[in-house]
């Protein structure tokens, strides 16, 4: 099953409230992307909030592999999540 993420920074906090958690934020996402559970990440170019793509069995592991995450475990962030299908629309072409 693929997932989307997106992030959303808590109010009220600083840069310096995430400085701290930023060096093992990477190496969470760099172990999860090794073990093919997170995808494909993004920063969008206004924001600069994370959009991932996670391909896990269920949302639940889909959430606990978000919650483990640095920045989700110090409230800093939090992820929305929606469970992602295949496109159909092609078969509107086909249809004949």
């Amino acid at each position: 099953m693929k997932f989307l993420a997106i992030e959303n920074e808590m109010r009220g906090k600083s840069q310096k409230d995430f400085e701290p958690h930023l060096e093992s934020e990477a190496s969470k996402v760099w172990e999860y992307y090794k073990q093919g559970l997170i995808r494909e990440i993004y920063f969008t170019k206004d924001s600069h909030e994370a959009v991932l793509i996670l391909e896990c069995g269920s949302r639940s592991l889909a959430e606990e592999i978000l919650n483990n995450l640095p920045l989700v475990k110090n409230g800093l962030i939090q992820f929305r999540i929606e469970e992602l299908m295949p496109y159909d629309g092609f078969e509107r072409l086909f249809k004949n």
